[in-house]
Order: C-alpha cells, then sequence, then structure tokens
C-alpha cells in the first residue's frame, strides 16, 4: 500500500525555494505626502485625556480686596448763608427773602431742647420736601435775656434754650441730611417772627436730579 506524503513536511526542495524568494524581496516604497502613524503612547492614557488633566496645576487665584465702603456723603455743596442763594434765580432769592414766597408748612421749636429740635428739623424738612412744599418757616425764637426772671423761673431757661436753636439752625441746615434737602434760606421778615425765624426753601426732587 503506497503511503500519501505528509503536507506539513518541509523538503530540501521547498527550503531552496523559500529562501530564493526570501533573497529577491524589496521593501514598498512609500507614498509622497503620508508621514508614517504615530505609535500611540499607552503608558499615559489617551490623547483626549492628555488634553484634559494639564501637566501643573493652574495658580490659585489672588483673593478678592475688600470692597471700599460706600461713599454716604452728598455731593459738595456751597456753605448757605443767611439771604444767599447760590443756584436760585434772582426773582425766587428776592421773594424769599423779603417773605413773599407762599409758607407751605411751619415748625416751632420753641420748648425743644437741641437734640429734639434738631431731629424735629431733619424729620419736617423731609416730610415737605417729601410733600412737594416749597418753603417752609422754622420758629427758632430769639433768645437772649429780655424778660428773663429768677434762675428759679422757667422762662430764663427757655430763653437760653431759644437762643442755642437760633444759633445751631444755620449750621444745621448746612449739615448732612438738611443739606441735601436745602437750598437757601434767609431770615424772616418781622410779621413772621423776625430774627427768631428762618424761610426755609427746600429743593424740589426734579432739581436734585438735575444736579
Amino acid at each position: 500500500m503506497r503511503k500519501t506524503p505528509n503536507r506539513n513536511t518541509v523538503t530540501p526542495a521547498d527550503a531552496h525555494l523559500w529562501r530564493a524568494v526570501a533573497a529577491s524581496a524589496r521593501p514598498l516604497k512609500r507614498k509622497r505626502g503620508r508621514s508614517p502613524l504615530p505609535r500611540a503612547d499607552l503608558s499615559a492614557g489617551t490623547e483626549k485625556e492628555k488634553i484634559a488633566a494639564p501637566a501643573t496645576l493652574p495658580p490659585r487665584p489672588p483673593k478678592t480686596a475688600p470692597k471700599p465702603a460706600r461713599n454716604l456723603s452728598a455731593p459738595s455743596l456751597s456753605t448757605l448763608h443767611p439771604g444767599a442763594a447760590p443756584g436760585v434765580d434772582r426773582h425766587t432769592a428776592a421773594s424769599l427773602r423779603r417773605g413773599e414766597l407762599p409758607i407751605d408748612a411751619t415748625l416751632d421749636l420753641h420748648g425743644y431742647t437741641q437734640a429734639e429740635a434738631h431731629t424735629a428739623l431733619i424729620v419736617a424738612i423731609a416730610r415737605a420736601r417729601a410733600a412737594g412744599h416749597r418753603c417752609m418757616l422754622v420758629v427758632t425764637g430769639k433768645g437772649g435775656r429780655e424778660g428773663a426772671v429768677p434762675p428759679g423761673g422757667g422762662r430764663y431757661t427757655e430763653a437760653r434754650t431759644t437762643g442755642v436753636l437760633r444759633a445751631n439752625a444755620p449750621r444745621w441746615l448746612n449739615e448732612l441730611p438738611l443739606r441735601a434737602h436745602v437750598l437757601a434760606f434767609a431770615n424772616a421778615s418781622p410779621r413772621h417772627g423776625g430774627a427768631g425765624a428762618l424761610y426755609v426753601l427746600i429743593r424740589r426732587v426734579r432739581e436734585a436730579r438735575a444736579r
């Protein structure tokens, strides 16, 4: 019986043929414009992970500087003096000094202490401005020692108090918050109290916005 040759057995002729083919083989030429594909770097993750994770941490943002305190002071305004009316037209200023402007509200400070009078003046002028009033009569009293009685009486103390209010009222009108509401003031005419009272010209809301 004839044996079938084993196909997995390499004969000397097959080996000689393989060496001849291998010796004649040449590497393929690469086409121009194409670069070899880069080898994947598997040691540091994928390319997307490299972009997402920076090499170094960003510097910490500087601490935010504290915000400056709000400036609560009013804009720079000129100092008011009795009878002077800077920024007011001549006709209105003259009418204020002569007592010809209609009096929309009156504040009588007789019997008030200095602290009470200051507070009452602030509240009254703020309310008058909110109500749209233009001119207010503020009665401080003349003060002095005219008609004073012995220290045991009350009239002497009241006279001294009104003298302080008369002296302080112009200063209060030049300070905040009153200065922001007041355009001018003048001594009242004799029929409205004379030196013991003041006409106060109140600023309108639209005048404050225009400034």
